[in-house]
């Protein structure tokens, strides 16, 4: 790989797979007609925060096949650094099929995923000049589940770039049949956050992980385990944030109809974490991922409905707007 110098705001990693979204409602085994789209969570938070402009890079592997040129096709077209993909010769890329749902449930999604390319990313992935360019981390806990040496990977990652004395995010997003039991998720995950700068459970994640089911109470453990910020996502009530020194909700943003609740999480820590690096407080990152969470259920896909920069500074244009002139009256 040449040319590591050139500096990145944000670096992740994981896996992406080819996703078969069917386009008519029923069981997956009775439809006939899907669309091709792209899957994965941290792909999704990378996608959501290139298209606000930031510099990201993603580290990965692929497989030597369609599915995987696919991928790469994906970054190119979203600007995402891929410096740090490999093809890999010998293991396929993954793909999935997802259910399409009218009611605003969640769909159901059938992963083949196992021997993947990314289920072979290690520590022997890591390339330091490349990774120490980021000014900030984000990790799922996605790709620790798909193996043991992706979980190494994951773990190497955040002690080095905390070593270097910059940020982390940690996003559970909760993979129970990845991983070998209950006990080595709940292990694994906390061991993660507890290396994360902040952490962003969704409320029913926070109860499986610390046996807590109040916010506060789930947003205190990982304050205690050493995180600097907590935010407990509450679904369309919209999220609790803790810090040492304050704490409060900020209300969700209305949807008027749902359509695909698949990738609100990721949309929701896009918006926390791109706020964060420009300097905004927590309870304003809060709101924002609020708002990409929200865009991001209204349409098919799971990274379709992330905005592009001109549009999110309009969005909250306006809200200021609103909230002038509610002062005001």
């Amino acid at each position: 790989m040449s040319n590591t110098s050139a500096a990145l705001d944000i670096i992740t990693y994981g896996e992406a797979m080819a996703m078969f979204v069917a386009t008519e409602t029923g069981p997956l085994a009775s439809v006939g007609h899907f669309t091709k789209r792209i899957a994965g969570a941290d792909l999704n938070v990378a996608i959501g925060l290139a298209r606000l402009g930031f510099k990201v890079g993603w580290m990965s592997r692929v497989g030597n096949d369609s599915f995987g040129q696919y991928v790469r096709d994906t970054l190119t077209k979203e600007g995402i650094d891929q410096r740090c993909v490999s093809t890999d010769e010998r293991y396929p890329t993954g793909f999935q099929l997802k259910s399409k749902n009218d009611d605003g449930s969640d769909p159901a999604v059938e992963y083949f995923r196992r021997g993947s390319a990314a289920s072979h990313l290690s520590v022997a992935d890591y390339v330091a000049d490349y990774v120490l360019s980021a000014r900030h981390l984000h990790l799922t806990g996605v790709a620790p589940a798909i193996s043991a040496s992706s979980r190494e990977l994951a773990f190497h990652l955040a002690r080095e770039m905390r070593a270097a004395g910059k940020t982390i995010s940690f996003d559970p997003n909760l993979r129970p049949t990845l991983w070998p039991s209950r006990a080595a998720m709940v292990e694994g995950l906390n061991a993660l956050a507890a290396l994360a700068d902040w952490v962003l459970p969704g409320i029913g994640e926070g109860e499986i992980l610390t046996g807590y089911t109040k916010p506060d109470e789930i947003a205190k453990f990982y304050l205690e385990q050493g995180a600097r910020g907590v935010i407990v996502k509450l679904g369309a009530e919209g999220a609790y944030f803790r810090t040492a020194d304050d704490a409060g909700v900020i209300a969700g943003q209305p949807v008027a109809k749902v359509v695909d609740t698949v990738g609100a999480g990721d949309g929701f820590a896009v918006g926390v974490i791109s706020a964060l690096l420009e300097g905004r407080t927590l309870p304003q990152a809060v709101a924002r991922g609020n708002r990409i969470g929200a865009l991001a259920i209204q349409v098919i896909g799971d990274s379709e409905g992330l905005p592009g920069r001109a549009e999110l500074d309009a969005l909250e244009r306006a809200d200021l707007s609103n909230a002038r002139l509610t002062r005001a009256a």
